[in-house]
């Protein structure tokens, strides 16, 4: 295994550790994350229309995207604390239904930072607690949702330069 691709959260001894960045020269870090909730239409359209008894439910979510982002060492216990410097958060609909009929909400944040380590992690945690937050405002109505897809879209900053994912393959094309 080349020093590229050894796992870099365990000491020698085979510990948890948290990486030290301090050597790492700051840069712009900017990481793009997605994921999609599988609904059923007529959810969709009260979502859309502004019917939901709990409000806004994008409105909800994208707030609740942004506060996650901002607390996700908090959650993932070897991430760096970071100061991002701006959340992004899209939803966009999925109007073409699949095998069980749903259709869907497709979630795609961005995080940036300049700073020594990346905000890949900031970025997923977003998109999760956005679809998370969706599936809560929405389960009293329907509660056959499914969170599906979720995935790193793409990385840029720092030593490894740019990486985007492959729509077809899936692998690293930077």
């Amino acid at each position: 295994m080349n020093e590229a691709n050894e796992l870099s959260h365990f000491s020698a001894a085979g510990r948890a550790r948290m990486v030290d960045v301090s050597e790492k020269t700051s840069t712009l870090r900017v990481a793009v994350a997605s994921g999609t909730l599988r609904l059923q239409p007529a959810t969709l359209e009260r979502i859309r229309s502004g019917r939901m008894a709990k409000g806004d439910v994008l409105a909800v979510a994208d707030v609740a995207a942004v506060m996650a982002a901002k607390r996700t060492p908090e959650l993932i216990p070897m991430c760096h604390s970071l100061a991002l410097a701006g959340v992004d958060v899209e939803f966009s609909e999925i109007s073409e239904p699949d095998e069980h009929g749903y259709v869907g909400i497709r979630v795609q944040t961005t995080a940036r930072c300049t700073g020594q380590t990346g905000v890949e992690m900031e970025a997923l945690t977003a998109a999760s607690v956005a679809l998370l937050t969706i599936y809560d405002m929405c389960k009293s109505i329907d509660r056959g949702m499914r969170i599906e897809s979720l995935q790193l879209e793409e990385k840029r900053g720092g030593k490894s330069g740019v990486w985007q994912r492959n729509q077809m393959t899936g692998k690293k094309t930077g």
